[in-house]
């Protein structure tokens, strides 16, 4: 199976109407419920862009990764792949494209083989694809080590004998050695302290730079995603509610969410923060389980009207082509000033 090169108009990354929905309950007393972890979104990836995917726990964020790296298949949509449709895939005939898109996750930790060296786990993508003669390999694999960052006296330790950041590093390493044109990274910093969260985002910055791949990356902080990312989506209940470059998302944020989590972001500007006005949002994410008709965030939207809870808003651009927003009060005008309504 060969992988579509036709020019840089491909984008590396094009997702249409994807679903995931998962049954839970028991069958034995029909108590069966559909949870809608991803609940119909479109998203575009192309060559050589970092998007970020941001929104609170259980939104859906992890499954769109899982989705789209066929970790899991989803219900429903098209996932193309430079090109190809991989959405319905076999594990036999998506094995060829696995070269072309790799993961890191979380906790490196137990993502890590605890078996295995540093050596061993960087150049098994290279054994399972056929890449190279065993010297090659292992001039590869001490290349990809230095680009990481990592000392070539690390090779013959195991995952227990690293910190948490160099534990990241060799996951890293191990996703970019087959030079994969798409990286999903999902909460690649989260489990790191602050100080080694700067430093993997860097090592994350230039790799791309120096590889050309793609990357979605899925994260719940938004200075994460703000460092990062040229263009960001952010998402809420299995739904895309807004999405744009990572400049107008912070300067022009339109939808009610999206307002809502920046006013909650910690500053490091004292003055900045005084003079913010918080937008609180009152409850919690309702439940995936949950069949809510109307906009997905009108239980807690601080400004929802009648037709908020009655007819879902579709993702489109008003007023920007680069900014596309689900809300009934966005209109060409400009975004509703939450925190003047809730004033008013």
């Amino acid at each position: 199976m060969s992988v579509p090169t036709d020019g840089d108009e491909v984008p590396v990354l094009e997702v249409r109407g994807l679903v995931k929905h998962y049954s839970s309950g028991s069958r034995l007393t029909r108590d069966r419920r559909v949870v809608r972890a991803v609940d119909g979104i479109d998203l575009t990836i192309g060559r050589g862009e970092i998007v970020g995917l941001v929104g609170e726990s259980g939104s859906g964020k992890s499954t769109v990764g899982k989705c789209v790296t066929r970790l899991t298949t989803p219900t429903a949509g098209t996932i193309r792949l430079l090109g190809r449709d991989i959405t319905h895939l076999s594990r036999a005939r998506m094995r060829p494209l696995r070269s072309q898109v790799h993961v890191v996750f979380q906790d490196p930790f137990s993502s890590l083989n605890p078996r295995m060296t540093v050596e061993q786990i960087v150049s098994e993508p290279l054994k399972q694809h056929g890449v190279g003669s065993r010297r090659d390999r292992e001039s590869t694999v001490g290349e990809m080590l230095e680009k990481t960052g990592l000392a070539r006296e690390l090779r013959s330790r195991y995952p227990h004998e690293l910190s948490g950041g160099q534990r990241q590093r060799v996951a890293l390493a191990r996703a970019l050695v087959l030079r994969p044109a798409l990286v999903v990274a999902d909460e690649p910093v989260s489990a790191l302290d602050v100080s080694v969260q700067a430093s993997i985002l860097n090592v994350i910055l230039d790799l791309q730079a120096d590889l050309g791949f793609s990357c979605l990356f899925i994260t719940h902080e938004l200075s994460v995603v703000e460092f990062i990312s040229d263009r960001i989506a952010v998402m809420y209940l299995g739904k895309i509610m807004e999405e744009t470059t990572r400049e107008r998302l912070f300067r022009e944020p339109q939808h009610p969410y999206t307002q809502a989590l920046l006013s909650a972001a910690p500053s490091a500007d004292p003055a900045a923060v005084r003079a913010q006005e918080r937008i609180i949002l009152s409850g919690d994410i309702p439940s995936p389980a949950a069949e809510l008709p109307g906009c997905p965030f009108h239980t807690r939207c601080p400004v929802a009207v009648e037709r908020c809870r009655t007819e879902r808003p579709a993702l489109t651009a008003k007023a920007d082509p680069e900014h596309r927003t689900a809300c009934h009060l966005v209109t060409a005008d400009g975004a509703p000033d939450l925190q003047a309504l809730a004033r008013a």
